[in-house]
């Protein structure tokens, strides 16, 4: 199965003491055993980094542990999704016709990845921004693994 995931749920994969860590390793594991296919946007490459280094875990996660845990446990795994202009310039209209503001707009850029790949599953532990943001098509995708 060809699977896009959010940031909310590679970080989840990725921290044991994360609440949703019981859900989101598993579909990470299937991903990195061939068993699905996987895609992530290309900004979550540095969003997953942002997440692990500020997570409120003792011990905190260093920088070096985190840009291992990117470069070495999600990275050779998944294909990376990239965008261009015109995919920005949408995204910046589905956020002005919702009248929507602030960070959903990366969620909205992670829809327009998705959309690219043609997954038929869209995972993500922030459901109801996904599924307000997505276009027709792509609401029926969205789920949490």
């Amino acid at each position: 199965m060809d699977i896009f995931f959010d940031t909310t749920v590679l970080v989840a994969a990725s921290e044991q003491s994360h609440p949703h860590y019981a859900r989101a390793r598993p579909a990470l594991l299937r991903v990195a055993a061939g068993q699905d296919k996987g895609f992530m946007g290309q900004h979550s490459i540095t969003e997953v980094f942002a997440a692990l280094t500020r997570l409120p875990v003792q011990p905190r996660i260093h920088p070096v542990e985190a840009a291992r845990i990117v470069t070495e446990n999600i990275l050779p795994h998944f294909e990376v999704v990239s965008l261009g202009k015109e995919d920005y310039l949408e995204a910046l209209n589905t956020m002005a016709s919702g009248g929507w503001t602030g960070a959903k707009i990366y969620d909205a850029l992670l829809l327009r990845c998705a959309a690219r790949c043609a997954v038929e599953r869209i995972y993500t532990f922030n459901l109801g921004d996904f599924r307000q943001l997505s276009p027709a098509g792509l609401q029926e995708k969205v789920c949490a693994p």
